[in-house]
C-alpha cells in the first residue's frame, strides 16, 4: 500500500490530460535521528519562537512570513498575498517540450518523484503519454507547483509509471569557474596516464546500488542498540595514519599490483655522526 499522495492534479500533453498522483521517490525514515533532551530527566525539549528584540515568546497566531529588505527592516507577506500570485501550474503539469536525456546537466537534478494515474478514468491517457515517450526516448519538461514554489520537472518513463525529477534553476547553481580556474595543469607523463587507465580497467563494474553500505549509519544503529542494552561502549580502532612520502609513479604501480608501494626512507639526523665516524675510522686504517 503506497503512502498518501504528496500532490494530486493533472498531467497534460496538448489536448490530452489525465489525473495523476505524485509520491516522493526517496525516504529518510530508516535513518537514525536524534532529539534534544534534558540529560537530567531524559525528557524531550521543546523549541519556542522568541522575538529577537524584545525576548518575548511569540505564539502561533502571531507568526508570519517576512522578507528582510535590510538589516532590522522586513516587509510582512501574508497568505492571501501569496495565493494571489499562484501560477496556472498549481494543479496541472503541462508538458512544454521534450528533450534528449543526455542533454540534461546532472547538476540540475534535484528531487525524484513517482507519477501514477489517479483513478481508472485516466489510465488510458496516462499509458498513451508514457508509451509515446518510450518510443521517442525523450524526457518531458514541464512545470509544477510544490510547497507554493514553481519548479521545472523532468518526466520520463519508469516501468509501468513515470519518474519525475524536479530541476534546479540556473541561479541556484554556482559557476564551476570560480572553483576550477586556480587548478594547476602539471605535466603528467604518458606512462602515468596509462597506469591509471589500467587501474580503472581493473575496477570496471556496473552500477549496483544494492552494494551501497552506509557505514556511519550502521555504526550509529549498533551504538544505540548497545547502549540501550546497557553494554559497555567500545572505541573503534583507528587505522594507522601513513605520513611517509610515496612517489606518484610508485603509488600507481603498487595500485596496479594490488599492494602498497614501498615507503621512501628519509635519513635520520642522528645517524649522521655514526656514518661520519665510520668513514673517519676507514680513512685511518688506510693511512696506517
Amino acid at each position: 500500500m503506497p503512502p498518501r499522495a504528496y500532490w494530486k492534479g493533472y498531467l497534460k500533453l496538448s489536448l490530452v490530460s489525465c489525473p495523476i498522483a505524485l509520491y516522493p521517490a526517496t525516504t529518510s525514515v530508516e535513518k537514525i535521528r536524534f532529539h534534544m533532551i534534558n540529560t537530567e530527566t531524559g525528557n524531550r525539549l521543546k523549541q519556542q519562537m522568541i522575538d529577537s528584540e524584545t525576548g518575548d515568546v511569540v505564539e502561533g497566531d502571531q507568526k508570519g512570513r517576512g522578507y528582510e529588505l535590510s538589516k532590522g527592516k522586513s516587509v510582512a507577506i501574508d497568505k492571501d498575498e501569496l495565493d494571489a500570485i499562484q501560477v496556472e501550474s498549481t494543479h496541472t503539469i503541462d508538458i512544454d517540450s521534450f528533450v534528449p536525456a543526455t542533454e540534461i546537466d546532472k547538476r540540475y537534478l534535484d528531487n525524484p518523484y513517482y507519477l501514477t494515474p489517479s483513478g481508472k478514468e485516466g489510465a488510458d491517457a496516462f499509458a498513451v503519454i508514457r508509451d509515446a515517450m518510450k518510443d521517442k526516448d525523450r524526457v518531458a519538461l514541464a512545470r509544477i507547483v510544490l510547497s507554493n514554489r514553481e519548479h521545472i520537472i523532468a518526466i520520463e518513463p519508469l516501468g509501468k509509471g513515470l519518474l519525475g525529477t524536479t530541476l534546479r534553476y540556473p541561479y541556484e547553481l554556482r559557476d564551476e569557474d570560480d572553483y576550477f580556474d586556480n587548478i594547476k595543469s602539471p605535466r603528467i607523463s604518458k606512462d602515468m596516464i596509462e597506469l591509471a587507465s589500467h587501474i580503472l580497467d581493473s575496477k570496471a563494474s556496473h552500477f549496483d546500488p544494492s552494494k551501497f553500505k552506509d557505514e556511519y549509519e550502521n555504526a550509529l544503529k549498533a551504538m544505540v542498540k548497545r547502549k540501550a542494552a546497557g553494554k559497555p561502549m567500545k572505541a573503534p580502532e583507528r587505522a594507522e595514519k601513513r605520513d611517509n612520502v610515496v612517489s606518484l609513479m610508485d603509488a600507481l604501480r603498487g595500485s596496479l599490483k594490488g599492494k602498497a608501494p614501498a615507503k621512501r626512507r628519509t635519513r635520520s639526523r642522528s645517524s649522521h655522526p655514526a656514518k661520519k665516524a665510520a668513514r673517519s675510522t676507514a680513512r685511518h686504517r688506510k693511512a696506517g
